[in-house]
């Protein structure tokens, strides 16, 4: 039971971070016009390992 609340949290937060990433997009296109980099690839990318991690293998 706890496993399986875990895999949901983890998978609610790989959403939400895409969701994150998603609206953030215009803000990251703008800032990179300007020379800089917004770090949500790095955000993404450790939640994504997480669930991965965590889920079960198929």
């Amino acid at each position: 039971m706890i496993e399986r609340l875990s895999n949901v949290a983890l998978f609610a937060l790989y959403q939400t971070t895409v969701a994150l990433g998603l609206c953030l997009l215009p803000l990251a296109v703008a800032m990179r016009r300007v020379g800089l980099t917004l770090p949500v690839h790095r955000l993404l990318a450790a939640a994504e390992r997480s669930y991965q991690k965590r889920s079960p293998a198929e």
